[in-house]
């Protein structure tokens, strides 16, 4: 047993010192291969479609109302319809509703929140005091919006209770 197990590690040893000893290639004189194109584009105006699902939809009176839970495209690539999630907790017992895309208003800036410690919403501190979320015009912002990939949040003209009583939509099967 002993000898089986001295023989696997030199023999390791000898492959493994075999790969160390290779030396690099050396350079030589033939024309370079042409240099791929390494372009970059720069679609700073562009927002990620993975980061939209998840996004909180808000009412003109900021009140969170939903969020988004699917895009659905047409065949040529335009997004015409927004899934939002209304109502239920951890995904339970939601209410999935179809709104044209066209209808929610993406904005960069954060929520409107003023007030204190009891009426802050979880991760923000009492002491920031936004104005003018709903129509873009919030300027205390903290957070380079430019550098997100995806906007803050949405807001469409209907209340949680509207929504809630629009149709349910089912995915066709």
């Amino acid at each position: 047993m002993m000898k089986s197990i001295v023989a696997g590690l030199a023999g390791t040893a000898l492959l493994a010192t075999a790969a160390f000893a290779q030396a690099p290639p050396a350079a030589t004189d033939k024309a370079a291969p042409a240099a791929t194109a390494t372009t970059t584009t720069s679609a700073s105006d562009q927002w990620r479609a993975s980061k939209m699902s998840g996004l909180k939809i808000y009412n003109e009176a900021n009140e969170n109302i939903g969020s988004v839970n699917d895009l659905l495209m047409d065949k040529s690539g335009n997004i015409k319809i927004a899934v939002i999630g209304v109502g239920g907790f951890l995904g339970m017992g939601e209410h999935l509703v179809a709104v044209p895309f066209e209808k929610l208003k993406f904005v960069n800036e954060p929520v409107a929140y003023s007030g204190t410690a009891a009426t802050s919403p979880p991760g923000r501190p009492a002491s920031t005091t936004t104005t003018g979320a709903a129509t873009g015009t919030d300027k205390t912002a903290t957070t380079s919006s430019a550098s997100k990939w995806y906007p803050d949040h949405a807001v469409f003209s209907a209340s949680k209770d509207e929504l809630k009583n629009m149709p349910e939509f089912k995915y066709s099967e």
